[in-house]
């Protein structure tokens, strides 16, 4: 995610040729667009990450439920 947020602040920061952003060239961001896409895509599945999130959602959920079963 912090990907993402930098490369929407350097597009933003690129076309409204802000300070020394302004010189910089539009591959930089296309290159990191691709990087973010390769991630998503391949990388974070291939590696696991994205069930991994899935599955800690789950046990904190069912956490939860077995707490507010036992509180009453």
């Amino acid at each position: 995610m912090p990907l993402i947020i930098i490369i929407v602040a350097l597009t933003a920061l690129r076309y409204f040729e802000v300070g020394p952003f302004a010189e910089l060239s539009w591959w930089w961001i296309g290159g990191l667009f691709a990087a973010a896409f390769i991630w998503f895509e391949f990388l974070e599945k291939m590696f696991g990450f994205d069930k991994r999130q899935a599955d800690e959602q789950l046990e904190k959920a069912r956490k939860e439920r077995v707490k507010k079963t036992f509180q009453k």
